[in-house]
């Protein structure tokens, strides 16, 4: 879940966001065969997506779900991080022409770009209509829905014509934070396609009746919930994007072939990228060694061999992502929740976490500390100066004596003194409840299960017992609680990649104000919301800085180190994947072959 991880702007957007696996764990039933005809094909190491239909599903938002609906259904604006545009856009690669702020902060006025669905048939404000009215209608079930947010802060959606139309918000929001954080999500759809309630149904303007909408909804869920019939079902062939899908197979290999009605400025040059999944980091690296890919990754353990990879005629370049890495707790556990409440609990166990050391020796200096939720500069090398807690063993054993429990090193700590006074455990623990806990973490990755245990290690100087269970998709496993459902685990990592990737702007709505769309540990506090709440109305960097402050106090999660996305290795005949997007965009439409 990105983003996922890019916890991205598009996955959940990203997020989770949210959570990127970009080669991660996936069933195949047979290694990739060498490369495809030079000049013609690339292939790429990514985890096969689960997800066609360009309005996120909790669960489905994963990262390699936002690159595979990117590339079919693009969404309306592109971003650019640090670039020159007041807003962070991407003007060339936008569908939109043009966005237009009114004097009062209010209206948004955005004109389209002469483009085409794949069918030929114009891509016009109807087709962003209907999926602004399918989301609308059905906010609830989508997974970047947030109370009082998109769509609840659009007072009027108004077409003016084909090609330009309106949206009123009900205040007046920091733009760049609205077009940035908000309106990143519009996606034409095809409505003239698509607006209907059955395979067989006749087309009509269902969407624009609230209960007819959620019956349209319904049919376009149901038939993306069926990867199996990607490849073969006709609603997926009209396509937006530069590329239209090949093949599909659900756990193995797809690819991408052109959409030759694309017209966008960045026409593709290749006849198909193939997209290959491996069941693990090593694995995959084998075959790259053996120059049976054409675009994949070093893991960190095997940096060493980084020459060797540049021999076989490979560039070796590190994807750096405006992320941060962590690992959440989860708050509405009734059994270890009132535990996680402990601010002191939650600072102990961030001093036992070396992040320096496991970024330099686990990581292979491929990883910076992660200290607050604002990431830092992608590509900076990274320090723990200026964070709120260092590594500290002996600073943390005192804490938990300090506040009432028996620290038994290498065993299992205890509550020895309950109760809410000074120097007591806290509200909701209760004499010999027990520091042991449940860790829920990506299988896959050999750094990741190195720093686990690492990590599991310095914990149990405290007598904190981590249990550590491994499998292919920890976000899966540990999703958000729902209010009054059983909800079991305790803390749960999904960062081998990065945990969450951020759109241009890199507030909190999505991840850490309470109820939350990604804030899977059911983080709460009454001053985060205030805060997090401030950097959407407000352009000065301040709101952010104090935002960020609070929090990597705070700790409504461990922060973690943060790897790069991956070091990438690509055949060097291939032309424009790099410099490679921070925001985890993946872009083969740029790409060529020498």
């Amino acid at each position: 879940m990105t983003s996922t991880p890019r916890l991205t702007h598009r996955i959940a957007a990203g997020a989770a966001a949210l959570m990127l696996a970009l080669a991660g764990c996936s069933e195949t039933s047979s290694a990739p065969e060498g490369a495809a005809a030079e000049g013609e094909s690339v292939s790429v190491a990514m985890t096969t997506p689960t997800w066609i239909l360009p309005i996120s599903q909790p669960g489905k938002t994963q990262g390699e779900n936002a690159i595979f609906i990117s590339g079919l259904y693009p969404s309306l604006f592109s971003y650019e991080l640090g670039g020159e545009d007041e807003f962070n856009l991407d003007r060339e690669r936008s569908m939109a022409e043009s966005v237009e702020v009114s004097e009062d902060g209010l209206t948004y006025t955005i004109t389209l770009k002469d483009l085409q669905w794949s069918d030929g048939e114009p891509i016009t404000t109807r087709d962003v209509e209907f999926w602004f009215n399918l989301v609308a209608a059905n906010k609830e079930d989508w997974a970047s829905y947030t109370e009082g947010g998109f769509p609840d802060n659009v007072e009027a959606f108004e077409t003016i014509d084909e090609k330009t139309f309106t949206l009123t918000t009900t205040e007046a929001y920091a733009p760049g934070w609205y077009i940035g954080n908000q309106l990143n999500a519009l996606t034409p759809m095809p409505q003239h396609v698509w607006d209907k309630t059955s395979d067989d149904g006749e087309i009509g303007d269902f969407d624009r009746e609230a209960e007819s909408a959620k019956k349209v909804f319904e049919y376009l869920i149901t038939a993306a919930e069926d990867p199996a019939s990607y490849a073969s079902n006709p609603l997926w062939d009209t396509v937006s994007g530069a590329w239209e899908l090949g093949e599909f197979t659900p756990g193995g290999q797809f690819s991408f072939v052109p959409n030759d009605a694309y017209e966008g400025e960045d026409q593709p040059t290749l006849s198909e990228v193939v997209f290959k999944p491996f069941t693990d980091d090593n694995s995959q690296f084998n075959v790259l060694r053996s120059g049976g890919i054409d675009y994949g990754y070093i893991p960190p353990g095997a940096l060493d061999q980084k020459p060797v990879i540049e021999q076989a005629g490979y560039t070796v370049e590190p994807w750096h992502g405006w992320s941060i890495t962590y690992m959440a707790l989860n708050f509405a556990n009734p059994e270890t929740g009132p535990l996680f409440e402990q601010k002191y609990l939650r600072q102990a166990m961030q001093q036992l976490i070396d992040q320096e050391s496991i970024s330099e020796v686990v990581w292979n200096e491929t990883a910076a500390p992660t200290c607050g939720p604002v990431p830092q500069e992608p590509g900076s090398a990274g320090t723990m100066e200026g964070c709120a807690y260092q590594f500290d063993p002996e600073a943390a054993i005192q804490l938990l004596e300090d506040n009432g429990w028996n620290v038994v090193p290498d065993g299992v700590s205890t509550c020895a003194d309950p109760g809410t006074g000074e120097g007591q455990c806290g509200e909701g623990v209760e004499e010999g409840d027990e520091l042991s806990f449940t860790l829920v973490s990506q299988s896959g990755f050999t750094a990741t299960s190195r720093m686990m245990a690492e990590i599991q290690s310095q914990f149990a100087q405290a007598g904190i017992e981590l249990n550590i269970q491994e499998v292919p998709d920890s976000v899966a496993v540990t999703q958000a609680c729902e209010p009054g459902a059983e909800c079991t685990w305790d803390m749960s990592f999904f960062g081998s990649q990065g945990s969450w990737y951020y759109p241009v702007y890199a507030s909190g709505e999505r991840l850490f104000a309470s109820d939350a769309p990604v804030n899977l540990g059911s983080y709460s506090d009454e001053r985060a919301d205030e805060l997090i709440k401030a950097t959407k109305f407000s352009s000065d960097p301040a709101a952010l800085e104090k935002y960020n402050d609070y929090l990597a106090e705070d700790l409504p999660v461990l922060w973690m180190p943060n790897p790069v996305n991956r070091v990438s290795a690509f055949k060097s005949d291939i032309k424009g994947i790099s410099p490679q997007d921070p925001m985890l965009y993946m872009y083969p439409q740029d790409w060529s072959r020498d």
